[in-house]
């Protein structure tokens, strides 16, 4: 096992002593989207090249010469609080670089716009623009990170029941179970740099507004996966969502890559941090090899 590099260090100290108890005194979902909104663009790598157009209720993202008939659909985290397609465009550019597809940004509105299940509808409703547009079920890759997480198996699960089967779902530390049943919520509480778990509950119940939170596109762990197509979910050994990550990979036969030392979403690093580059290139082999096989 490698040691952490000193960015990392200097990253999960950072996160430890001044996000993580910010996010915990953060008053509400309003104040903590336009903190994020202010912050994203130092987070953020902007890859050379980025290329930003509309298509439908996605923001189409490209940098270079994307490889034909290859479309990656991502749906961005936030804790269904923060995040947009301004936000995630140099994320979702940096994605494209490195799978040399074409990445549609979704929109979807955060709860303090409109609660659940508004978020799972305009997931499916950026699907169904695809489709529409021509693109086949297995020309896509669905992705996405934490909360996005959820959104992409909450979608991957109703297309498989539409016999829409996509070429491969990418995942980083996706939150799948809003019962908070995993076991790492209570045993990784203190290890996580940066998730505060007293927040967590009120999350869920300001964007479940009363809905069951075994509602499979709520809590997608408890969904039906009819021959899921491969699965390759990231997550860091210290996470609180860990178990979320290692029960959702085996309930879909996917595969979980567990990475130490790194925090909550890692790869939004990517190009800053050596941990970060390093797990995007690995999933990115994973979306190629998947475009490949689905070509078969």
């Amino acid at each position: 096992m490698s040691a952490p590099s000193i960015r990392l260090r200097l990253l999960t100290f950072g996160m430890r002593w001044v996000v993580k108890p910010k996010l915990k005194r953060t008053g509400t979902p309003e104040k903590a989207n336009r903190s994020f909104e202010r912050a994203a663009p130092l987070l953020f790598s902007k890859p050379k090249g980025l290329k930003v157009t509309q298509d439908g209720p996605s923001s189409r993202i490209t940098v270079g010469t994307p490889i034909a008939d290859r479309a990656i659909l991502f749906l961005h985290g936030g804790a269904f609080v923060t995040g947009s397609q301004r936000s995630y465009r140099a994320f979702a550019g940096r994605l494209a670089k490195r799978t040399k597809a074409v990445v549609f940004l979704a929109d979807y509105p955060v709860l303090q716009d409109a609660p659940f299940p508004a978020a799972p509808i305009a997931a499916l409703k950026a699907w169904d623009h695809l489709i529409a547009a021509g693109w086949k079920p297995h020309q896509i890759v669905i992705a996405g990170d934490s909360a996005g997480g959820n959104l992409v198996f909450g979608l991957l699960s109703t297309v498989l029941a539409r016999n829409e089967r996509p070429a491969a779902v990418l995942a980083f530390s996706p939150w799948t179970d809003l019962t908070l049943s995993g076991e790492t919520i209570t045993t990784n509480r203190d290890k996580d740099p940066l998730i505060p778990v007293s927040r967590m509950q009120e999350a869920v119940d300001l964007y479940l507004n009363g809905a069951d939170t075994k509602h499979p596109l709520a809590s997608p762990l408890f969904a039906d996966f009819k021959n899921p197509p491969p699965i390759f979910i990231q997550v860091g050994a210290d996470e609180v969502l860990r178990s979320d990550s290692e029960r959702m990979a085996e309930a879909t036969g996917g595969a979980v890559d567990i990475w130490p030392h790194v925090p909550h979403v890692w790869q939004i690093f990517d190009g800053r941090l050596p941990e970060a580059n390093a797990a995007m290139r690995k999933a990115a082999a994973f979306v190629q090899s998947s475009f490949e096989s689905a070509k078969r």
